[in-house]
């Protein structure tokens, strides 16, 4: 079930909601949040309940274990479980096709079905352990507000990454009130804009583009689509973590922050720093800094940001072009810290602006085409091999319709910091009426329109 669905706006919603706050104490609404979360991943994937419910309580009995007996050993038959399991489920075929192409094998494909959000979810399993073991939180005893917390269906799907120290105290005193629970509500709004009104109609033209021959469009077209996709994949994401945040809020819940506009960085670093801000962080508490981070000599400190970024890479998905993408913002990386520097802070602003968009939406080619020979044609396309194109080309295959154009105009103006909080009550009575307006126009997208996928679900 996703966000931008009408069963989930119409139907779960409502009725979770009515369900949660019906009660008052913080202990039945974790329980009442569990059950529903169940529900909602089970509308996917019910056979993967099995494997979530077996997660928790391992990971409980470990957790309980370890807090107990502080055995090294325990965290590594944690982490190995934990990754294991994720290495099954999401790896298998990977590693059956490097096995064939390094040793001349036939293996065939076991095509094990993905659990939705995987990804995610062991990850804020393994934060919790790896920090009982380090004494930072407490052992949750309550097995039920540890599902709570795995389970929560506002972020169990696709983040943010909620490390469990985040919301250890709120799993138990959390309190909601009528100005969160506003606030919460017109962020849900806002992600759920992003994702319907803008990333669903960019990404539509994206797909069309990048689906086709990159002959047929020229350079001209290829830019395009990566110019698309780069929108798509920015209001995709970002809205469902406001979307998620903005439930949590609702919830009594204060979920991180996982966008802070990121197509406005002037350098790559800056941009990781703006980017899926939950997942950096995550990697840097849990393998960066474990492994010394920049506290070692320049060697070690590059095999560091090797690691961590081919572990990126690879975290996204089964696939070569996910390492080379990961390499690729290594590599960029290693060259602001070590030659770079100096030269981009005494460039003009636009100039570092600039640099840090190209590289960017290289990266995103890199990260949508998951055929190699795909990937390459469209980079003979970016350096003109197929010519330059022609603007008619658009018309005549109706990749953009007036809706297309508006949405990748505003897509462009949103990814800017340019609406302001204000303490105006008209302003903020005018604002709240666009958003319900937008909320209605979003329903009439979702009724209407069959293209609504969600990128992240795949991770």
């Amino acid at each position: 079930m996703e966000f931008s669905s009408i069963i989930f706006l119409v139907i779960f919603l409502p009725i979770f909601l009515f369900s949660y706050f019906l009660i008052k104490n913080n202990t039945y609404r974790n329980i009442i949040l569990l059950l529903f979360s169940l529900v909602f991943y089970a509308f996917g994937e019910p056979i993967y309940i099995l494997l979530m419910i077996a997660s928790i309580i391992i990971n409980y009995l470990l957790a309980l274990l370890m807090d107990k007996h502080k055995n090294k050993l325990l965290l590594i038959l944690a982490i190995t479980i934990n990754i294991g399991l994720l290495i099954i489920f999401k790896y298998t075929d990977f590693i059956i096709d490097i096995n064939n192409f390094l040793f001349n094998t036939s293996f065939v494909h076991k095509n094990i079905l993905l659990p939705i959000g995987i990804s995610f979810y062991t990850f804020q399993i393994l934060s919790y352990v790896i920090d009982v073991y380090l004494g930072k939180v407490k052992v949750q005893k309550n097995i039920l507000f540890l599902g709570c917390y795995i389970t929560a269906f506002p972020q169990l799907i696709a983040g943010p990454i909620v490390r469990y120290e985040t919301i250890e105290d709120e799993l138990i005193n959390r309190k909601t009130n009528i100005d969160n629970f506003y606030q919460g509500l017109r962020l849900f709004i806002i992600g759920l804009s992003k994702k319907v009104l803008i990333a669903n109609n960019v990404g539509y033209v994206a797909d069309h583009i990048f689906q086709t021959s990159p002959s047929t469009y020229g350079f001209i077209g290829v830019i395009t689509s990566i110019i698309c996709y780069t929108l798509q994949i920015y209001y995709d994401f970002s809205g469902y973590s406001d979307m998620a945040i903005g439930i949590g809020k609702m919830l009594g819940f204060n979920f991180p922050k996982n966008f802070n506009y990121p197509y406005i960085a002037e350098s790559i670093t800056d941009f990781w720093r703006r980017w899926h801000i939950t997942l950096s962080t995550w990697f840097k508490e849990y393998v960066y800094i474990p492994l010394g981070g920049n506290k070692v000599k320049p060697f070690r400190h590059i095999i560091n940001i090797l690691i961590v970024w081919l572990l990126t890479g690879l975290w996204h998905g089964a696939s070569i072009n996910f390492l080379c993408w990961g390499l690729f913002y290594a590599i960029f990386l290693l060259i602001e810290k070590y030659l770079l520097k100096n030269i981009l802070n005494r460039m003009p602003k636009l100039i570092r602006h600039l640099y840090t968009l190209i590289i960017v939406m290289l990266g995103w080619n890199i990260f949508y085409h998951t055929n190699i020979g795909d990937l390459l044609n469209s980079f003979k396309a970016l350096i003109g091999l197929y010519g330059f194109g022609s603007f008619k080309v658009f018309i005549y295959t109706e990749s953009f319709t007036v809706i297309n154009i508006i949405a990748f105009i505003a897509g462009i103006i949103f990814a800017m910091p340019i609406i302001k909080e204000t303490k105006n009550k008209y302003l903020n009575m005018i604002y709240d009426i666009i958003l319900i307006l937008l909320f209605i126009l979003c329903l009439v997208f979702l009724i209407s329109n069959t293209y609504n996928p969600f990128i992240y679900f795949r991770f």
